[in-house]
């Protein structure tokens, strides 16, 4: 089972969702797919063994076979390549490394080269089997490198911490899991992105639950949202001052407030019944009740 924690926008709580579930799950996979800013490692403190570079093919032109005609830029929806004058240009930021412009071109002027993306790296920490994704300074394409990192994925469950937002990055992050959860704040601003990230989820048709972070502060429109939409909330993180204390030092909630343990327990399984259930959660916490 591939469990998604996601967020409609940074600093929620989706790192302290994922590493706490991981370590109250014990024997379990984290995959840090927050590629451009991965911090799991903060908390889980693992000890790597290995790591492996990843790389996108994209185009090179010979100039010497090139005759200018134009095709290669007209199929690129990308507009990473450009004829200006009498040369053919390639810009390998904007590339998605679809390969249409080699496969194209009537000269065969064309060909793929690796270019370097970022790195996965392997970890392990008390039973738990780490995985990250770094994205290389500067690097626009962080969707190619999730994607990689993904297929890392093994065991009978893999909680993978997604980036924020509802972007690209996001979506491959999504695609084909299980289960999504949401992490929100009950804020305007938390339920105006949690309604984007809802979208998402729903679009990819993966099963979603919200947990609502720092419970207490804010007001009651995310709770409301969610009846009025039929989306389970599988926990409310309360507002603790111990909680963000022990976040500041890199201390993983559970550590620092063991009773929270069966909180991180409970969700999980929720999740069970429901990905268990066909994805049907409300009648899975109705059986469950």
């Amino acid at each position: 089972m591939t469990i998604v924690v996601a967020s409609g926008k940074g600093g929620t709580g989706k790192t302290t969702v994922a590493t706490n579930m991981a370590i109250v799950a014990g024997s379990v996979q984290l995959i840090d797919l927050d590629v451009e800013e991965p911090n799991d490692a903060l908390f889980m403190k693992p000890e790597y063994t290995g790591e492996k570079e990843v790389n996108m093919l994209v185009p090179v032109v010979n100039q010497e076979k090139c005759t200018n005609c134009g095709i290669c830029a007209q199929v690129c929806e990308f507009n990473a390549i450009a004829v200006l004058g009498k040369k053919t240009m390639t810009f390998h930021e904007l590339c998605h490394g679809c390969g249409l412009c080699t496969y194209a071109c009537p000269e065969k002027a064309i060909s793929e080269v690796p270019h370097p993306l970022g790195m996965i790296r392997f970890g392990r920490t008390g039973g738990i089997d780490f995985v990250e994704g770094i994205l290389n300074l500067g690097e626009p394409m962080a969707t190619p490198l999730i994607r990689e990192t993904k297929k890392e994925a093994k065991g009978e469950l893999t909680i993978m911490d997604a980036p924020p937002g509802t972007s690209c990055p996001v979506i491959e992050a999504i695609h084909a899991a299980d289960f999504c959860i949401l992490v929100t704040e009950p804020t305007p601003f938390g339920l105006w992105d949690l309604k984007l990230a809802v979208g998402v989820a729903k679009d990819l048709k993966v099963p979603l639950g919200v947990i609502i972070n720092r419970h207490g502060i804010g007001d009651d429109g995310v709770e409301r949202y969610c009846e009025e939409e039929d989306i389970e909330i599988l926990a409310k993180i309360p507002m603790d001052r111990r909680i963000a204390e022990a976040y500041s030092k890199g201390i993983p909630m559970v550590e620092a407030l063991p009773e929270m343990k069966s909180l991180f327990r409970g969700i999980l399984e929720r999740i069970k019944k429901i990905v268990g259930n066909g994805g049907n959660g409300k009648e899975a916490i109705e059986e469950s009740a």
